[in-house]
């Protein structure tokens, strides 16, 4: 598989691709064959080691993406090779190929394009968070969203 490899904590410029071997699934992981992953400020400050977490040298930055199951490991129910799920990881999305852990991995509808799910596990999970957990937003109330961004999403369409 390709990845791209922090081998520093640097500016984003000092990244690599690699060729590194195929990951496989351990008992509770899926591999995903990665179509498209998001792109986020979070991953900028992780490669830069200036995030809350700081994974260790080397690592695959990106914690998002989308793609179809390529493998599945043991024990795990409800996921299927060929499948179209999104994921989020907190790194290994920039990759060809991502580990993860089944737990973490969301089923996709046929319509949902997968370049627009690899951006929904941070970013709208982020917001959801915002206003359900921090803003405790209930039915029937008014929120004037004043400005909104979002992922990045790669490959671009």
């Amino acid at each position: 598989m390709r990845a791209v490899i922090c081998q520093n904590f640097d500016q984003p410029e000092t990244l690599t691709v690699q060729t590194l071997p195929d990951p496989q699934p351990g008992p509770g992981e899926v591999v995903i064959a990665v179509e498209a992953a998001g792109v986020n400020y979070p991953d900028a400050l992780m490669v830069m080691g200036q995030y809350q977490v700081r994974p260790p040298l080397p690592f695959t930055p990106g914690a998002e993406a989308a793609g179809r199951i390529s493998a599945v490991g043991e024990g795990v129910t409800g996921l299927q090779v060929g499948q179209r799920v999104a994921a989020f990881t907190g790194t290994g999305a920039f990759a060809s190929h991502l580990k993860a852990d089944a737990r973490a991995v969301l089923p996709l509808p046929d319509a949902l394009p997968l370049d627009v799910a690899a951006t929904l596990p941070l970013a709208y999970g982020t917001s959801l968070h915002a206003l359900i957990q921090r803003g405790a937003l209930q039915a029937g109330e008014t929120l004037l969203v004043l400005g909104a961004a979002g992922a990045w999403v790669w490959p671009p369409s």
